[in-house]
């Protein structure tokens, strides 16, 4: 599932593709992605402009004229692709952008079977939304509607409202486990499951302990991990679309820094034990039963 750096990394890069270019062409491909009447998402988008990207957690915010915004949700399997042409139409002559889910060799043909909608520019360069589990979605909101929801996120990391005071506020009472709490959105906004997988082990903390059983120590470390990997993983372009080099050279490479996820039975970086592997609220979660306590 895309996280929070592989959408900042998405963000950063539409940035310097479609702003402010004028959208001349809205094509919905499957209606379920639209949590609009369909109406009035081609009307209101259809010859307006993007004027800024911003981003909340793992959610997009494309801010139009006339004070809409356009969100765009990527859920586990959304990606976002921007596509340009050069001149020709050769394969090798595409400018090509992409971020979201893991891709397959297919996913840069486009359009295929799960692109949902797709959204032409002035230049004729194309956004397209793609889906295979229908999960994702865009929505069209007004300002009030989009600070309401912006409002029902928790604290951020890499923002200044992520204080220790308040990420230390966030486990007392709390009987749950370590790694519930950090996937709650309403509680930090960003983390998955990928990230929160390689927290605890950063913070040698075991992710099933209970968060009110943590020591202000294990809080401290993780709050400090938390900030350590998510920068880290912005830099390396996050573990999404690894091995695809955009067309500014950029390759997202954090999969190679990855220490537990997607690494269970194999040898721990610390003390060589093959990691375990247990389910917690339908999901893996991969630790190491010595190194984290």
């Amino acid at each position: 599932m895309p996280e929070l750096p592989e959408v900042e990394t998405i963000r950063q890069d539409l940035r310097r593709k479609i702003l402010d270019k004028q959208i001349i062409d809205v094509q919905i491909l499957n209606k379920k992605t639209v949590q609009n009447e369909e109406g009035k998402f081609l009307r209101i988008l259809t010859n307006n402009r993007i004027k800024e990207i911003d981003r909340v957690g793992k959610l997009l915010i494309f801010e139009l004229n006339r004070k809409n915004f356009l969100l765009a949700h990527l859920k586990m399997t959304g990606q976002l692709i921007y596509v340009k042409d050069k001149p020709f139409g050769l394969a090798q002559g595409r400018e090509i952008t992409a971020g979201g889910h893991s891709e397959r060799n297919t996913d840069l043909n486009l359009p295929h079977k799960h692109t949902r909608v797709i959204i032409t520019f002035e230049d004729n360069a194309k956004l397209y939304f793609n889906d295979l589990r229908l999960f994702g979605y865009m929505k069209i909101v007004g300002e009030k509607d989009k600070e309401k929801i912006k409002l029902a996120f928790g604290i951020e990391p890499l923002t200044k409202n992520f204080t220790l005071s308040n990420f230390e506020n966030i486990f007392k009472n709390r009987k749950t486990s370590l790694k519930a709490i950090l996937l709650n959105q309403q509680l930090i906004a960003g983390l998955g499951n990928i990230y929160a997988d390689e927290v605890c082990f950063a913070a040698g903390v075991n992710p099933f302990k209970p968060a009110n059983e943590l020591k202000k120590p294990e809080i401290k470390k993780l709050f400090l991990e938390i900030q350590k990997v998510l920068k880290q993983a912005i830099l390396s372009r996050g573990t999404t679309f690894n091995n695809y080099v955009d067309s500014d050279g950029n390759k997202g490479n954090y999969l190679e820094h990855l220490k537990v996820y997607g690494r269970a039975d194999e040898p721990c970086a610390k003390c060589k034990v093959g990691l375990k592997r247990r389910k917690l609220g339908g999901r893996s979660t991969v630790f190491c039963s010595i190194c984290q306590k």
